[in-house]
This record gives structure tokens, C-alpha cells and sequence, in this order.
């Protein structure tokens, strides 16, 4: 599923009913998770945060803006945060399966439709900026609400959707597309607030002012001092004290975590820290963080202790919540800071079924769950017990050569596996629409029309949900291959169980594959897809013979 986040910021942070106007219409759209709504009384301004699928976050950010030109009069807008707009900015951020290149489509989408339908001027930001001096907000923003009616008289501030003169209440508003930003701050043993600001300074991008061996600022030939670059990208520093705890922190700002992520922000501190003669304490998230560079952390902290990275994923959280001591002032839950985690349950109805109701559902007589999800646990029973015979292969001198070898087994068996775990409820999900397909009303040539169509579609789908549960354990027995052949001798016979299940889920999920080619009328579309299936088949069954022949030689029962 695709996840984007959006943070429309609203020129309104003291009017409680507007507020919540504006909240309840961006809620109203069924598909998206309202994270976080925040209000500041001294700058006036409201910052909401919201995820889901890119259309329905865009139909939600539409609403939003759309009550904001209604509700708030920038005529009459007062606050100490600068501002241009009743929506003054909109970025869409990717968060899950989405890339930068489609947020600026969808920027691009969002802005058209509030320039076209509410007559607002629109200038596109950051990513999505058409020229470079519009890429920094504050550009855009210069002169603000009340400097914009002759601003927008010059041509190159002609707005990039919309009309070309200022909204009268509404004013102007930015959208575009830009990475996400991590907020976190590192926490030091001193209550020294000049440690951390020295720190901060000697970390953020922007460094310091360069100074000559007589302290004083070194200045270019207009009189403005030259910086002095500091050691991480994409990071933004200060030092503070906070009174509450009684030490003083690094906050930063990480404003590309795959550039500089927070584990290597974390390190970097700890080693500069020691050179002042204090320790990092620990270390805590302001708001949310991706789950991807929670695994990051998790992951670099792991190789260290040269350790499989190839766990589940709750360890390999627990791993960096320990090691960045992210409960070190509160708990760290990671169902309310993992962004992924607020959206959606990690696995479907399905897949989180306890064992004995999953069984006692599968043997009643309702036709799902069915053969296609139990070929897909198959498949994920498989793909366990190799990263598991790969997980047994440490710990050991003797098996220190074999860590990366290890490492991938386990690291890619985990990700087939939850790929594999998501099947199990594709393939009930893709038989109900099957279903629903077949129940279309078909009372006119239309409605024939649209019915058929609709069924050969889910029947496609229904055949393509099995095929990547093939595809899936002709993977996962490749890998089951490799821990029978160098993974912890004693486990071998549980390599040789991977690999029977991993074969057993490959040819039940080609019969489903092909029982729904059957009722396919595409025979181009038939052909393709049945040679694959065979294709994959065979040589599943061929690597499970080499994998029986490696087991019976190491248990010695050839």
C-alpha cells in the first residue's frame, strides 16, 4: 500500500471552533489517520498532520484548505510566525511503497484542483518548485500576506496554478513535495547548555562562523563571515537546556534521514561529547519516525555486535530503541512513534489469527480462507526456518567466516516471509472480489458489459495473488538450499523441512494459478502466465531434490 503524509500548517491557532472545523472536514474523508493536530496561540497557526493513500490524503487536504479559505480572513490574521495564506503551506511527504517523483505528481494534482476550484494562487515548493529561487519557502513567503498584491504584479512570481492576483481572505498557499523530517534530540550528562550548543554547532550542516587565531570572525570582502561546515548533512542543530530534566540536549533536525539518519547523528555526538569530557545519556523522538530508518539503526547496531540482522522486526526495534537509548526521559511505544504503526495493523485479519482459530475457519464450510492462503503459509513457515537455521549459524568462531552469507539467508528470509504473511489475506481478499464480480447486476447490455469485464479482472487478480506465492517459494527454497548446505549442521534436517514446505506452497499455489486460467477468456494473457507457473514449479522441485540429497548426506542416510 502506498502512504504519503501531508502537514498543511493553517494561519489559525487560537479559534478552537474554527480549528475543529477544519479538522472534522479533512476527517470526513474516510481513508486517512488524523496523527497529530498542533495549535500555537503566539504565531496563530495550526500544524495537522495526516497519512494515507495518496488520493484520499489529497481529497482530505483539499477539504482542509478548502474550509480554511471559508473560515479564516487573512485581513485580519495577526501572529508571530510568518505567514501568507489561510492554508499557508501543504507539503506531501513519502512515507511507505511511495518515492519523491510521485508526491510531486501529486502536489502537482492537489495544487491544480485548489487553484482551478477555490481561486487561490498557487506556488509550487521545495521538490516540486518549476524555478530555483522558489525552491526555499521563504522566498515565496517574503512580504508576506500584506506584500503579495504587488508581488504577484511581477512576472516571475506568477503563481505556478491559479489565478494571478492575491485570494482577498484567502491570500496565497505553497504545496509541494519534500522528505521527511525527523525531530530528535540527543541527551547529554551535564546541564551545561554551552556543551551542547558547541556540539550542535560543530555537527549541523550550516557549522560556524570561521574565526582567525584572535577569535574573531573571518569575513568575505562584503563583510559577511564565512562558515565553517559542519560534520553532518542534512541536519539542523541547536543546544538548549531543558529544566524539566535537567541536563541539556543536542535538538536536531534530520531533514533527509537517508542521508544523515538519527542512529548515525546519535554516534557522531557520542563521539564529540567525549571530547568535551561529558556522555550521551540517551535520546529521544519528537513526534514520528519512518520505520525504515528504525530498522536502519537497529540493523547498524546489530553488524556491530556482530550479531544476525535477519530477526524479526520487533527485535531489531528493540535493538535501537536500546542501544540510542530512546527511553531514556519516557517509554518508547513503537504502535504510537513508528509512523507505519498509527496507520494500519501490521498484518491482516488472517495473518494475526491465533493458530487453532485460523484452523478451525479453514475447516469450516465457508470456501475462504482457502487453499491459496494455506499454499502462502506454507511458504512463510518455510521462509522462517531458513532464516532460523541461518539464525543458529552464530554465535560460534568457527562460523565467523560465514556472517555476511548468514546474514543475507536470514536478512532475505525475513522479508519473504512477511511478504508471504501479507498473502495470506490477498488471496482471500482476491477471491471475495471474485465474488463480487459475479454478483453484478446484469439486467441491460451495460451492466453485462461492466460484470464482465469486473470478472475477468478479479479472475486476473485471483490468478496473479497465487503466482507471487509461487514466485515467493521458489525464493524462499533457494535460500533453504544454502542454510542446508552451510548453516549449523545440527539444524539441517530443519533447512530440509524448509524446503519441503517452501515446495509444498510453490505447487499449491500453482494449482491455484491455474484453476482460475480456466475461467480466463485471454489466452495470450493464459499462455504467459501458465508457462511461468510450470517454469517456477520445476525448479522448485529440482532444488528440493539437491536440498534432500544434502540433508541425507550430512544425517548420513543417503
Amino acid at each position: 500500500m502506498k502512504i504519503i503524509e501531508c502537514v498543511p500548517n493553517f494561519s489559525e491557532g487560537r479559534n478552537l471552533n474554527i480549528i475543529n472545523l477544519i479538522t472534522d472536514s479533512i476527517k470526513s474523508i474516510s481513508g486517512i489517520t488524523l496523527l497529530d493536530v498542533d495549535s500555537g496561540a503566539d504565531t496563530n497557526r495550526t500544524v495537522v498532520t495526516i497519512v494515507g493513500s495518496p488520493e484520499d490524503v489529497i481529497n482530505a487536504a483539499f477539504k482542509g484548505i478548502q474550509k480554511a479559505s471559508e473560515l479564516i480572513d487573512m485581513r485580519l490574521h495577526t501572529g508571530a510566525h510568518a505567514r501568507m495564506g489561510a492554508t499557508d503551506v501543504c507539503p506531501l511527504i513519502p512515507i511507505s511503497n511511495s518515492t519523491m517523483e510521485e508526491c510531486i505528481e501529486y502536489s502537482n494534482i492537489l495544487a491544480q484542483r485548489v487553484g482551478n476550484e477555490l481561486n487561490i494562487p498557487i506556488f509550487l515548493y521545495e521538490e516540486s518548485s518549476t524555478s530555483k529561487f522558489r525552491t526555499n519557502l521563504a522566498n515565496i513567503r517574503s512580504g508576506e500576506f500584506e506584500g503579495l498584491v504587488e508581488k504577484l504584479k511581477i512576472s516571475k512570481w506568477k503563481p505556478d496554478y491559479g489565478p494571478a492576483k492575491r485570494h482577498i481572505s484567502a491570500g496565497v498557499t505553497a504545496i509541494g513535495a519534500r522528505k521527511f523530517l525527523i525531530a530528535y534530540n540527543v541527551n547529554l550528562n551535564t546541564q551545561d547548555k554551552r556543551i551542547a550548543t558547541d556540539i550542535a554547532l560543530d555537527i549541523r550542516e550550516q557549522g560556524r562562523n570561521k574565526r582567525d587565531k584572535k577569535g574573531k570572525f573571518i569575513r568575505d570582502k562584503e563583510g559577511t563571515p564565512i562558515k565553517a561546515l559542519g560534520i553532518l548533512k542534512s541536519c539542523k542543530a541547536v543546544g538548549w537546556y531543558i529544566d524539566e530534566y535537567k541536563l541539556a540536549q543536542v535538538s536536531m533536525n534530520l531533514t533527509d534521514f537517508s542521508i544523515t539518519s538519527p542512529h548515525v547523528a546519535f554516534e557522531e555526538i557520542r563521539k564529540q561529547s567525549r571530547k568535551k569530557g561529558v556522555r550521551v545519556s540517551g535520546s529521544e523522538l519528537v513526534g514520528l519516525i519512518p520505520l525504515e530508518a528504525m530498522l536502519s539503526a537497529g540493523k547498524y547496531y546489530l553488524k556491530k555486535q556482530h550479531r544476525s540482522i535477519g530477526i524479526p522486526t520487533s527485535d531489531i526495534i528493540h535493538i535501537a530503541v536500546k542501544s540510542m537509548g530512546l527511553d531514556d526521559l519516557e517509554p518508547f511505544d513503537p504502535k504510537k512513534n513508528i509512523i507505519e504503526y498509527r496507520i494500519k495493523d501490521l498484518y491482516g485479519p488472517l495473518a494475526s489469527m491465533k493458530l487453532h482459530s485460523f484452523v478451525d475457519d479453514l475447516s469450516s464450510g465457508s470456501p475462504v480462507p482457502g487453499g491459496g492462503s494455506v499454499a502462502a503459509i506454507a511458504g512463510t513457515l518455510a521462509a522462517s526456518l531458513a532464516a532460523m537455521v541461518a539464525n543458529l549459524t552464530f554465535g560460534k568462531k568457527k562460523w565467523d567466516p560465514l556472517y555476511e552469507k548468514m546474514c543475507s539467508i536470514s536478512d532475505e528470509s525475513q522479508s519473504l516471509k512477511k511478504d508471504l504473511l501479507n498473502l495470506i489475506d490477498d488471496d482471500t481478499k482476491s477471491f471475495k472480489r471474485v465474488l463480487g464480480a459475479y454478483r453484478m447486476s446484469k439486467d441491460t447490455e451495460n451492466q453485462i458489459s461492466l460484470r464482465n469485464k469486473a470478472i475477468l479482472n478479479s479472475l486476473k487478480e485471483a490468478s496473479n495473488i497465487p503466482f507471487k506465492t509461487l514466485q515467493c517459494c521458489s525464493e524462499v527454497i533457494n535460500y533453504a538450499k544454502d542454510a542446508a548446505e552451510y548453516g549449523n549442521p545440527n539444524s539441517v534436517s530443519d533447512a530440509g523441512v524448509a524446503a519441503e514446505m517452501a515446495n509444498a506452497g510453490a505447487r499449491g499455489a500453482a494449482l491455484n494459478v491455474i484453476i482460475n486460467l480456466n475461467e480466463i477468456d485471454d489466452d495470450k494473457y493464459c499462455n504467459k502466465l501458465e508457462k511461468h507457473t510450470y517454469k517456477l514449479v520445476k525448479e522448485t522441485e529440482n532444488t528440493l531434490a539437491l536440498v534432500r540429497k544434502i540433508v541425507f548426506k550430512k544425517i548420513g542416510r543417503e
